[in-house]
């Protein structure tokens, strides 16, 4: 009942959804509908991956790759909420079979979506919970399974006003697969008892190989040379305002430092720019950097490319991780660059990745900050100590190391689903 009248509701707004999505092309809107252009391919085992989008691929990508490398006959599709998630879905899993944005969470989109694609496994990603993937996967005859799965707490309150409905959504799933006992204890709410899994966060091993990554282009290594760098990495809206602050201020004392920013979604470049800009602070572009570049003296660095963060922090001597300074963003995961034995800076909104940052600030290998004030203190005490920064930043990647094996438990939770019939 309560499935049916979410559909009856949100139908009829259907025009106006897809005019919010701004679907720029026809392959766009077809795809929205359930329409996307799927290869009439036989195989097994057949698998519908959905993640919101860049980050999430990153997550699943080690989860992805192994299951086609265990079953080379499998077709794989992906779908993302995001032009900018399918093409790192096609860039980082290649393998599959398809790349496409996700349909409409509406009834028949969705229908119209499994018709093509025809899956017998559908993976769910961290807060995808859409009702109708749920109902008519299941409908249809598929194994639903959330992966890497989460709740904030500010989510499970929005849930929980429509607690018969994702009860429902999610009663139709045969596993749910948490990244923490946390989500595990939220998920519990909705009745779904043996259900859950605590398997830990996939993109821990996501990270944990990123000094065996794609090597850092030529002309970025040339900007990093010789430098210490402040990274501001996946910053969100009034971020960068804030690094730049800091940066001026440890300038006074660090003359050579250099500042490389990463927004998270890249469409917000030009808001990089104006707060540099403000600052009378000169830059160059990551994209606008190639072998015929001329030489440049600029100790600010936005990297506006898609994939190339990850092997950069490599090359970081700190790492503030972004979408933490403000409420209702949650902080994005601080795993990559504490892999890679950078000492981490990480806002106090950071409630989606508490465990993680718990585990680094106990160790010593993290800091909270709240403000520019914050990021110049805890710079400032490692600048000036080499040794104590390069501890930390092997405090920080023994801390994150702990959480590995993510994708390893998810697989064998996977697999007994596989190889069943």
């Amino acid at each position: 009942m309560l499935s049916a009248l979410y559909n009856l509701l949100w139908y009829p707004a259907l025009p106006f959804a897809l005019l919010a999505a701004h679907p720029a092309s026809m392959r766009e809107y077809r795809e929205r509908m359930g329409h996307g252009d799927f290869p009439a391919t036989a195989g097994a085992p057949r698998i519908w991956i959905h993640a919101s989008s860049v980050g999430e691929i990153e997550a699943i990508r080690p989860v992805a790759n192994a299951l086609l490398e265990r079953h080379p006959g499998a077709v794989i599709a992906i779908t993302t909420m995001t032009a900018a998630g399918r093409e790192a879905a096609q860039r980082r899993i290649p393998g599959a079979t398809a790349w496409m944005l996700a349909p409409l969470d509406n009834r028949r989109a969705v229908r119209s979506f499994l018709e093509r694609v025809q899956p017998r496994v559908v993976l769910i990603t961290e807060t995808e919970i859409w009702p109708n993937y749920f109902i008519e996967s299941a409908r249809a005859g598929a194994t639903v399974v959330v992966i890497n799965g989460r709740i904030s707490e500010r989510s499970l309150r929005r849930y929980l006003r429509a607690r018969g409905l994702f009860e429902n959504a999610l009663g139709h799933a045969t596993l749910i697969l948490t990244q923490s006992d946390d989500d595990a204890q939220r998920y519990a709410k909705f009745g779904l008892g043996a259900k859950v899994v605590v398997t830990g966060n996939t993109k821990i091993e996501a990270g944990e190989d990123v000094a065996k990554e794609q090597s850092i282009r030529p002309e970025l290594l040339a900007f990093a040379d010789g430098r210490k760098i402040l990274i501001g990495g996946s910053t969100a809206p009034g971020e960068e305002a804030v690094l730049v602050d800091a940066y001026r201020e440890l300038r006074n004392g660090f003359p050579r430092l250099a500042l490389t920013i990463a927004p998270r979604h890249l469409d917000r470049t030009p808001d990089v720019e104006n707060a540099l800009r403000a600052a009378s602070l000169e830059y160059v572009k990551a994209s606008e950097l190639n072998s015929s570049s001329a030489p440049h003296d600029a100790d600010i660095l936005i990297l506006d490319t898609m994939g190339e963060l990850r092997s950069f922090y490599r090359r970081g001597s700190i790492a503030f991780v972004g979408g933490s300074l403000a409420p209702g963003r949650g902080g994005q995961n601080p795993a990559e660059p504490a892999l890679a034995e950078v000492p981490v800076l990480i806002g106090p909104y950071h409630e989606n990745q508490r465990e993680i940052v718990s585990a680094l600030v106990s160790s010593g290998g993290a800091r909270i900050v709240k403000d520019a004030r914050d990021i110049v203190s805890a710079c400032s005490n490692w600048l000036s100590n080499d040794d104590a920064r390069r501890a930390a930043g092997r405090k920080a990647r023994a801390a994150a190391s702990k959480g590995s094996g993510g994708a390893d438990r998810a697989l064998m939770q996977l697999e007994a689903i596989i190889n069943v019939g």
